[in-house]
């Protein structure tokens, strides 16, 4: 057999079969691009419950293991009592069951108290939209009245917008009302499907975090089973990475936000602005987003209040400006400890990509995704450069004309000296210690042979 698989003809063969089925494969992906989401939607609909039991477990580890490692444990050490490996495996299952209710309470409690005041805010914004329209009229003119010409053009503006409001609502929302009944239906189908997906990885999220470690020792031995060691050691330490990364920024930001919306609550309540609750879940949910977060979620609060009274309005914009500062500059710091590593602009640009392709979840999951990708490829420039002995840190590349060819040192511009040998003292020592590492492979070659 291993002489048949020898024989030049049978290669090219091999060779030919395996370059027509990349072909095929290739054209199909681009002329069936629709049959190929279509596919991969089915996929994701028959593996949804797995996927929100991988997220509810990946976000409940932590509440598990703090139960299991600074209450039960520690208690066990105070007592000297060391529990053996069946009644660690009833503690692991005790603290998933308790936090898995808990996390299940939490949500029912959150949504019992938001619902009702949401629904309610919204009938009340409906029911007074006409005085609240009124009440804008009244303080644009009291505003404006030293001011005849802008009064005018004013009014004339506010009556055109109102006017096609009103036209709207009657010639274009009313006609529509059984489409949106339908949409309405369809949404809370959505709705029910969404629960039932998420109680079924509730469920399955009980095996995935009774047998974490087990399942984790599985991966790790199928990782070894498949490449090298030095492979798989790297790939682990990447995946740790990764999970550091997104573990630490997505808990961090939404136990950030959660904070945010409760200081918001307080403030807008002192405060007396009409809303309180609707604005603050706005402001909390919307603070998830990095960057634009706060202002995504500031411009829609600032206008609701706008329409019940405009001085408020002002009050609410200068609470949110103190109130994002505050985040910014001190609680989004402790919190998240500067997980990301990113700057600004690469945050900037991470949130347009990833809301651009994802939407919401893609500006959310952005940043950490591409602190990932930036690590990696600083890394591999890193190694690249290091097997080369040149210079690894970014100041090294700073106010240079280039890199000597022989000596690897930085060449100044012409109009500036060039630097002190101090300065490349450790270019010397990684340019030498290449050296010695390649006479003694030559050694070794040399010997062998």
């Amino acid at each position: 057999m291993k002489n048949f698989l020898g024989k030049k003809y049978v290669q090219i063969g091999i060779t030919a079969f395996c370059v027509i089925a990349a072909s095929m494969l290739f054209y199909f992906g681009i002329f069936h691009t629709a049959s190929i989401a279509r596919g991969l939607n089915t996929i994701y609909t028959i593996l949804t419950p797995i996927v929100y039991a991988a997220a509810i477990s990946y976000v409940l580890w932590p509440v598990i293991r703090f139960m299991e490692r600074s209450v039960v444990y520690r208690i066990c050490e105070k007592k000297n009592w060391n529990p053996t490996h069946k009644v660690r495996h009833a503690i692991r299952m005790i603290c998933v069951i308790i936090t898995l209710l808990l996390f299940l309470l939490g949500i029912y409690g959150l949504l019992s108290v938001l619902i009702p005041e949401l629904i309610n805010s919204i009938t009340n914004i409906i029911d007074n939209l006409p005085r609240y329209i009124n009440n804008i009229e009244k303080w644009l003119t009291n505003l404006l009245k030293n001011y005849p010409d802008l009064e005018e053009n004013s009014s004339m503006i506010f009556s055109a917008v109102t006017s096609k409001a009103e036209t709207w609502l009657t010639d274009d929302l009313l006609p529509k009302i059984n489409l949106l009944v339908a949409s309405f239906s369809t949404g809370f189908l959505g709705v029910l499907v969404f629960l039932k997906n998420f109680l079924i990885g509730a469920m399955i999220s009980i095996y995935l975090l009774y047998g974490k470690e087990s399942y984790v020792a599985q991966g790790k031995r199928l990782l070894y089973c498949l490449f090298s060691t030095r492979t798989t050691n790297n790939i682990i330490r990447d995946l740790q990475y990764v999970d550091k990364t997104f573990g630490g920024f997505i808990i961090g930001k939404v136990l950030d936000s959660f904070i945010i919306g409760i200081l918001c609550y307080i403030g807008t309540t002192i405060l007396n602005l009409p809303y309180a609750l609707l604005v603050s879940v706005i402001v909390g949910v919307t603070n998830v987003i990095p960057f634009f977060g706060p202002y995504i979620g500031a411009v829609p609060s600032a206008l609701l209040i706008l329409l019940v009274n405009p001085i408020q309005c002002v009050y609410f914009v200068i609470f949110i400006l103190l109130l994002q500062q505050f985040d910014g500059n001190f609680l989004g710091p402790k919190i998240l400890g500067g997980s990301t590593g990113l700057s600004s602009f690469m945050v900037i640009v991470a949130i347009l990509v990833g809301g651009g392709f994802f939407g919401i979840f893609g500006m959310f999951v952005g940043v950490p995704a591409c602190a990932v990708i930036c690590t990696v490829i600083r890394n591999g420039i890193q190694n690249r450069l290091t097997k080369k002995c040149m210079p690894i840190d970014l100041e090294s590349y700073q106010n240079i004309d280039h890199l000597d060819a022989d000596t690897l040192k930085p060449v100044a511009p012409s109009a500036e000296k060039p630097g002190s040998d101090s300065v490349f003292k450790s270019y010397r020592k990684i340019r030498t210690k290449a050296n010695v590492d390649n006479e003694v492979d030559t050694e070794d070659h040399k010997t062998t042979e």
